[in-house]
């Protein structure tokens, strides 16, 4: 059994949903020595998130973006955790609603997800700072 774990912080983002595959492959170089196994990629925040999903279409994600403002909305008048503004509140109900990590199959040394799909790191907040993800990699 072959372990990794690294630690990355990300730059700052913007509001919305950033492909960032190419980011955590290069900071986990380690992952061409499985053949098989896993990775899970975790963020240590509870007001950004993670998923997968199209990778070729911008305009997927600014559909996104677009339809979960309009399912968790801003300014709610029932939210009482708004102390760090509007964003507050319905950043955390998004963070939870994407979730909080990734698991993806290694092959022969790399991830073996679909030809059009890639991680989207998802920044709910309209100002935050780099983010950090725990990157584990095991396998044989």
């Amino acid at each position: 059994m072959i372990l990794f774990q690294k630690e990355l912080t990300l730059k700052p983002y913007s509001r919305g949903y950033h492909i960032i595959t190419d980011c955590v492959l290069e900071a986990i170089p380690e992952l061409k020595e499985i053949q098989r196994g896993f990775m899970q990629v975790f963020i240590k925040h509870t007001s950004a998130s993670l998923t997968i999903n199209e990778n070729a279409d911008a305009t997927v994600r600014e559909d996104f973006e677009s339809h979960i403002n309009i399912m968790v909305p801003e300014n709610a008048a029932y939210y009482k955790h708004d102390y760090e503004g509007a964003d507050d509140m319905p950043a955390h109900i998004k963070a939870s609603i994407m979730g909080a990590s990734v698991q993806i199959p290694i092959t022969n040394g790399k991830l073996n997800i679909g030809i059009w799909q890639g991680i989207y790191f998802c920044e709910h907040r309209n100002y935050a700072s780099g983010r950090n993800l725990v990157l584990t990699a095991w396998g044989v």
